[in-house]
């Protein structure tokens, strides 16, 4: 039987994420012929979930400092030339409303699928041709074509992001590719993700659920927000931010309740014969209070202490060490750490120096940001620099 003839195109993108869906819509309304490829029902799934449903589609204080990288300059080039301003712009022209939460975090008012519909209604000006429910299969490269799925071109992107939340489909298959055309990958790890705490924390695991405002320390980075105690461990902002910048063996440090040494010392000049339960429930939650005064194990009043010894314990409540067994993984993660190495690729274009044509970006590569839109950011500003560069080459 005679081969059916594959269907040409100037791109092909695997992906219909944040990255991909504007990687596809700048190449596509820029004159390229555009071909989106997803194994998944839906574009944009991690798009719906994020923010609660609401997308926090990017943050005011996006800087080349707030994301992680072998190469910590690679991603200024693409921040710089695509900013949250712009992304904020586009949001504007499609009447989404938004709002500004904490530390600069900007959501929608109304449902992540507007940020979906607007990325789609993009695509359609492109005139991208869109497949989703479709397997990538094997990729070959011959006579300066890229062959994917019954379809050819000259420029190929990864852009299927990592393996974190597997329960949206997300695989590492954007690795096996990149190791196929000689790329290097630095190696994946789960980013934005709680911790677990082994049995010598066991009364904390017995208060699930609480959470107060705190600094999180790991390897001199701090974040403050708020934390939160699990059933498996520790959560919440402040934890997620620093997870990224943890490795297997590390001690977390957390203040628990600042400026505890004053606290105490006046506690107790005011109730010299409470207990160090009693003080700390004037500043945190009762069952937070209570496993700590397990904890420090202080039998005595607070009278009867000596400052030094309040002075000690201050110390301690300001910076709590905690030693993680792990993470929660992939499963409860919000990105990849690590991925394509950025050695390998321009950052200006996002293109493989190793492979002419192939492009690799969001989160994909080794450029990993805070908790709070900052991930998307890099996904649209990756998506852009490719989404260009594949237009000029088919201008060009």
């Amino acid at each position: 039987m005679a081969r059916s003839p594959q269907m040409t195109f100037d791109a092909i993108i695997l992906g219909a994420g944040g990255a991909g869906l504007m990687a596809a819509a700048v190449a596509g309304q820029a004159g390229a012929r555009v071909l989106l490829i997803d194994h998944a029902d839906k574009p944009g799934k991690k798009i719906l979930i994020s923010g609660g449903g609401r997308c926090n589609f990017t943050n005011m204080g996006v800087e080349p400092q707030c994301y992680l990288s072998e190469n910590p300059h690679f991603a200024k080039s693409a921040l710089s030339r695509y900013t949250q301003w712009d992304f904020l712009a586009l949001v504007e022209q499609y009447g989404i409303a938004w709002h500004e939460k904490t530390l600069g975090q900007l959501f929608c008012d109304g449902s992540a699928r507007q940020i979906v519909a607007m990325l789609m209604e993009e695509c359609h000006k492109g005139r991208v041709d869109t497949r989703l429910s479709t397997q990538i299969g094997d990729i070959r490269h011959g006579d300066g074509m890229y062959h994917v799925a019954g379809a050819c071109a000259p420029q190929l992107v990864l852009a299927t992001g990592g393996p974190s939340i597997p329960k949206m489909g997300a695989t590492g298959k954007a690795y096996d590719i990149a190791r196929q055309f000689g790329l290097d990958i630095v190696t994946p790890r789960p980013a934005l993700v709680p911790f677990i705490l082994g049995d010598e924390d066991a009364s904390f695991k017995k208060i699930s659920g609480v959470s107060f405002p705190s600094v999180a320390r790991v390897n001199g980075v701090s974040f403050e927000e708020a934390a939160l105690f699990t059933h498996r461990g520790l959560s919440g902002p402040a934890i997620l931010q620093v997870s990224s910048y943890w490795s297997k063996g590390d001690t977390v440090a957390l203040t628990i309740l600042a400026d505890a040494a004053s606290k105490l010392l006046a506690a107790k000049r005011a109730m010299p014969r409470a207990h160090l339960k009693a003080a700390l429930s004037d500043h945190l939650p009762t069952r937070l209070a209570d496993a700590l005064a397990q904890r420090i194990d202080l039998p005595t009043e607070l009278g009867n202490v000596p400052d030094a010894e309040l002075y000690r314990i201050g110390d301690m409540l300001s910076a709590m060490e905690f030693q993680p067994t792990g993470t929660e993984g992939y499963p409860k993660a919000e990105v990849t750490a690590g991925g394509i190495s950025t050695a390998g690729l321009s950052s200006k274009t996002m293109e493989a120096q190793k492979a002419p044509g192939l492009y690799a970006i969001g989160e994909a590569v080794d450029v990993t940001g805070w908790l709070g839109g900052y991930n998307f950011q890099w996904a649209w500003s990756s998506g852009v620099a490719a989404g260009i560069a594949i237009a000029e080459r088919v201008g060009g």
